[in-house]
């Protein structure tokens, strides 16, 4: 529960600070978390293809 609304504490710092940023800077950190998202999911997919399944 902690962890929640400590996520949307930052939630919050996060999308005021953007809403006073120019555009461009944030198209532009919105593409880097973009990547990296997809980056994490890639490897999320590989690790478990790699495991054998026990069910």
């Amino acid at each position: 529960m902690l962890f929640l609304v400590a996520a949307l504490l930052l939630l919050g710092v996060v999308m005021g600070t953007v809403a006073h940023a120019p555009l461009g800077v944030s198209l532009v950190i919105a593409a880097v978390i973009a990547v990296w998202l997809g980056v994490f999911a890639l490897r999320e997919r590989h690790a478990r293809r790699g495991r054998t399944s026990t069910h």
